[in-house]
């Protein structure tokens, strides 16, 4: 492990202010590409002895001063978090654009080791610590196929316990730390309350907001734990809509009155559980910024709501800039630009990171983007880092990445989730559980299934005419689920939502219904053994589907 970089800083600014001030030359000068501190910084990674030398300091106490010594282009550089093809890439960012982080994606994330060593290698090539993050919401977004699998966030607010969402979150952000991801852009604060919404769905904890509430703050003190800072995303609230900020600009249509009742209590949350991070949504809502500009791009949003009116005073990052939501009005110069002087410290995935690197670089001169908004987002941007333990050690040990990941431990906790969150909607006539029934499975993962219920010795047909009971898996099926319960009848059929619950609400010719959230090998057992009868169910439903409320669940026993 390196020696602590935070206090070899801490003498390197020292020593660099002290010979500014002896020049009567500017902290700040605009042409300055590597100063004196920045350059002791990088050397001090490997150096105890200078570290050992520095006065001891209140954590994050040397960052204003630090802040003063770097250059415009490095302070710039800090607010991109691009993503990147291959290494070679990434170093060439980091060198030439002195980038304060990168995103990883499934191409970056081709074992635990090799992960590791990856971001070790970046580590190594900067002179500031890198913010190495990835969207690992778990369940419906996942980047790296080597982490213990939960079944998501919906399934959590089907548990109804905090402690679940938190365990969760540690399992996840220690394996992420493990690999050498310091930032995760999760988790999601949205309330989904819009059943038809095409992109958050069983990403959001559910549809009420004190349930979403309480879960994303335990998630937060999860990760958080593991030492990766948190990102409640996508503020105002993306709960709402029928348009995906992926392929377009949804508009929400809630007042200011419905935004603080629906929108706004998960974020207070983050707030108040400390939240290094807030991720803004490509989404406009009149009710709150009547410009037609995204909230990314508002700074009644971003400035007014999130920092003045909820007092956040972490990190905002932008969404995606390669989305069609932020890309509608503006170029992707002027998007950037805009982004920062609305309040983003941290700009995501630039569509070109030369053009937007440029266009802030050069509003910064021109004082379209003032000194200050500049020195006030690298300075959030290094205090997060400081507050992750990044310039105590950024690296990690690759050599023990691949046993630190999918430990029967953690594997223990995604199966307690999964058996937590599994919700009975409807048993009529006492159907379930399939004691001394023959069943036949259909539907997507049905012969996983099938294979779970043999385990539990359930006898499985073939066909439903040679089966007691049709067993009817479906996965955002939609009004199509109708017509599949009909096609098995006159059978008694039992349907089970894998995906979104909303598959139930045409699934009422069935005589019986559940809800496990995710399709997710932990979630499919988790089921089998709720449909035999060897676990109680106990999940609640976190929103309203199969014509039943809210907090609605059935078990087969007491509690």
């Amino acid at each position: 492990m390196r020696a602590s970089r935070s206090l070899a800083l801490v003498t390197a600014v020292a020593t660099a202010l002290g010979a500014s001030l002896a020049g009567c030359g500017g902290g700040d000068s605009e042409d300055k590409d590597e100063p004196a501190a920045t350059k002791t910084a990088g050397a001090g990674r490997s150096s105890g002895a200078a570290a050992s030398q520095a006065p001891r300091q209140t954590a994050g106490a040397w960052i204003p001063q630090y802040v003063a010594s770097m250059g415009v282009r490095e302070k710039v550089g800090q607010l991109f978090v691009p993503a990147f093809p291959d290494a070679a890439t990434a170093k060439t960012m980091i060198k030439q654009y002195h980038v304060g982080g990168l995103i990883f994606f499934p191409a970056n994330l081709r074992s635990p080791r090799a992960t590791a060593e990856l971001a070790n290698s970046l580590q190594e090539t900067s002179k500031v610590p890198l913010l190495l993050a990835v969207d690992e919401e778990q369940g419906k977004v996942s980047r790296a196929s080597f982490l213990t699998r939960f079944p998501g966030n919906m399934a959590l607010g089907a548990t109804g316990r905090p402690a679940d969402a938190q365990a969760a979150a540690r399992v996840t952000g220690s394996e992420l730390r493990a690999v050498g991801i310091n930032q995760n852009f999760a988790p999601v604060a949205d309330v989904n309350v819009n059943p038809a919404n095409p992109v958050i769905g069983v990403r959001s904890f559910g549809a009420d907001p004190a349930l979403v509430s309480r879960m994303l703050g335990a998630a937060v003190a999860g990760y958080q734990s593991a030492g990766v800072a948190a990102t409640a995303k996508h503020f105002p609230g993306h709960g709402d809509t029928a348009t995906d900020s992926h392929t377009g600009l949804p508009v929400i249509r809630h007042t200011r009155a419905q935004w603080e009742r629906l929108d706004a209590p998960p974020f207070r949350a983050a707030v108040s559980a400390g939240a290094d991070a807030v991720m803004s949504a490509h989404i406009v809502v009149p009710g709150l910024d009547r410009s037609g500009d995204p909230a990314t791009l508002s700074r009644t949003v971003l400035t007014g709501l999130l920092r003045g009116s909820l007092g956040f005073r972490g990190v905002i990052v932008t969404d995606s800039l390669q989305m069609q939501g932020a890309k509608v009005r503006y170029s992707p110069g002027v998007t950037a630009v805009r982004a920062v002087n609305a309040g983003a410290d941290q700009l995501l995935m630039p569509p070109s990171l030369p053009t937007a690197y440029n266009a802030v670089l050069a509003a910064v001169r021109s004082g379209q983007i003032s000194r200050k908004r500049l020195d006030e987002a690298v300075t959030r941007i290094l205090r997060m880092k400081e507050q992750r333990g990044l310039f105590q050690h950024a690296d990690t040990d690759a050599a023990r990445a691949d046993a630190s990941v999918r430990t029967a431990a953690n594997r223990a906790v995604a199966r307690q989730v999964a058996e937590h969150s599994v919700t009975l909607v409807r048993n009529d006539r006492g159907l379930l559980p399939l004691k001394g029934k023959t069943v036949h499975v259909t539907g997507p993962r049905s012969a996983a299934l099938a294979a779970a219920l043999r385990r539990q010795g359930v006898q499985v047909a073939a066909t439903p005419q040679a089966a007691d009971v049709a067993v009817l898996t479906t996965v955002d099926a939609g009004a199509a689920t109708a017509a599949r319960v009909r096609a098995l009848r006159p059978k008694p059929v039992v349907v089970a939502a894998l995906g979104r619950p909303y598959d139930l609400d045409s699934a009422q010719q069935a005589s019986a219904t559940l809800a496990t959230y995710s399709s997710a090998t932990v979630s499919v057992q988790a089921l089998a053994e709720v449909l035999t009868g060897a676990i109680n169910p106990s999940g609640k439903l976190p929103v309203k589907a199969g014509g039943k409320p809210i907090g609605h669940g059935l078990s087969y026993r007491p509690a």
